[in-house]
C-alpha cells in the first residue's frame, strides 16, 4: 500500500480565532496519528486571514510535542522567503527536540501577495536562485569541516530529509537532478501534474538520501456519510477559493447547500478546475476517486487536506479517507 498522509494549512474559519485553529490542528495532529497518516505537514502561506500556519517552524514544534510517533513538518517553507542559514538552524532545532520525526519541503514561491512579499523582504529575483540556496541549506545538514567557518548550531551532521514542492515543472526537474523526493500541489494547480511527474521519474539520479524517484500528489478530501453532504462540506473551500479570485481573501466561510448560485459562470468554470483533485462523496464514491488518482499518477504517496468549516466534519472526512486507504 502506498502511503497517506496528511497536509493542514490550519484554517481559521468565521467566527474563530487562530488560538481555535491552533488546537483544532493539535486535535487533528493527534487522531491523524492514531489513523494511520505517515506525516502531518504544515503550509507557509502569509496574509491570508483564512490560514493560520505563517510561522510554520513554529507550529511544527506545536505538533510534534502534542505527538507521539507520526513524522510533523514543512510542506513546506518557501526558501525564498528566509536565509537557508536560518531554516538549517530551526529545522536541526526541531530535528534535535524530535528525532528521527521531522520533514523539510521546500517551495519556490513567496506564499503570499506583491505587497507581503515585500513585507518580508524577499528580493523579487530570490527566487531565480532557489537551486543555490537549496545546495546551501544541504551544506548545512552536512556534518562540518574543521574549518568551515559558518555552521548551523544545532543542524550540522543531523539527517533531516528534504522534499522539493512543485506546481510546475521546475522543481520536478530540480528534484530529479538533486536526487529529492518531489510533491506536486496537485490539489490546488493541477495544470502541470503529469507532464511535472514525467519529467522527475525519466531525469532522475539517485543521491545519497534517495536511490530511486518518490513522488507525493496532494489532493483535497470531503467524504461524508452521502454525496449530498460531502458536497455541501465541500462549499467552504469553493467559497474561499472565490473569494481569492475575487482579491477578497477572507477566513474559511461556513457551507452553503447550492453553491452554483453564488457563482459566475466563470468562476464556477476557474473553481471546478482548480479543485480537479479534490476527492468529494460518500466512502464509495470518495474510495473510487482515491483509487483513480492512484492509478492515474503512480504516486508513492497521497497527501491530503481540507478547508472544512466545522471542525467534527473535518475530523470525519479525513477519518474516512483513511479507512478507505488502509484498506485499498
Amino acid at each position: 500500500m502506498s502511503r497517506f498522509s496528511l497536509l493542514d494549512l490550519v484554517p481559521i474559519t468565521e467566527g474563530s480565532d487562530a488560538p481555535d485553529a491552533f488546537r483544532n490542528a493539535r486535535d487533528l495532529a493527534q487522531h491523524a496519528e492514531t489513523w494511520g497518516y505517515h506525516r502531518f505537514w504544515l503550509a507557509e502561506h502569509h496574509n491570508l486571514p483564512g490560514v493560520g500556519s505563517a510561522a510554520t517552524s513554529v507550529l511544527i514544534g506545536f505538533i510534534a510535542g502534542a505527538t507521539k510517533s507520526i513524522r510533523v513538518g514543512a510542506g513546506g517553507i518557501m526558501l525564498p522567503n528566509h536565509a537557508p542559514l536560518v531554516v538549517a538552524e530551526q529545522f536541526g532545532t526541531l530535528e534535535s527536540l524530535y528525532p528521527g520525526r521531522i520533514d523539510l519541503a521546500l517551495g519556490r514561491a513567496p506564499g503570499s501577495d506583491t505587497a507581503t512579499a515585500r513585507a518580508l523582504r524577499r528580493y523579487f529575483d530570490s527566487a531565480d536562485s532557489f537551486p543555490e540556496d537549496v545546495a546551501e541549506l544541504i551544506s548545512y545538514f552536512a556534518t562540518a569541516e574543521p574549518d568551515q567557518r559558518v555552521r548551523a548550531v544545532p543542524g550540522a551532521g543531523l539527517s533531516v530529509p528534504l522534499y522539493l514542492l512543485g506546481s510546475s515543472t521546475f522543481s520536478a526537474a530540480l528534484a530529479a537532478r538533486l536526487g529529492l523526493p518531489f510533491a506536486f500541489a496537485s490539489h490546488f494547480a493541477p495544470d502541470y501534474l503529469h507532464i511535472a511527474l514525467d519529467i522527475y521519474r525519466s531525469k532522475f539520479e539517485p543521491s545519497p538520501q534517495l536511490q530511486r524517484p518518490y513522488a507525493i500528489v496532494g489532493a483535497g478530501i470531503y467524504a461524508a456519510d452521502s454525496d449530498a453532504e460531502a458536497r455541501r462540506i465541500f462549499s467552504s473551500a469553493q467559497l474561499q477559493a472565490v473569494n481569492l479570485l475575487r482579491n477578497r481573501p477572507g477566513k474559511v466561510p461556513p457551507p452553503v447547500d447550492n453553491i452554483d448560485d453564488l457563482l459566475d459562470p466563470d468562476e464556477r468554470i476557474a473553481v471546478r478546475h482548480r479543485t480537479r483533485y479534490a476527492v468529494v462523496g460518500s466512502p464509495d464514491a470518495a474510495g473510487r476517486r482515491l483509487e483513480e488518482i492512484f492509478k492515474e499518477t503512480e504516486a508513492d504517496e497521497i497527501i491530503l487536506t481540507a478547508q472544512i468549516f466545522d471542525h467534527t466534519a473535518r475530523l470525519r472526512s479525513f477519518n474516512m479517507a483513511a479507512s478507505i486507504l488502509r484498506e485499498m
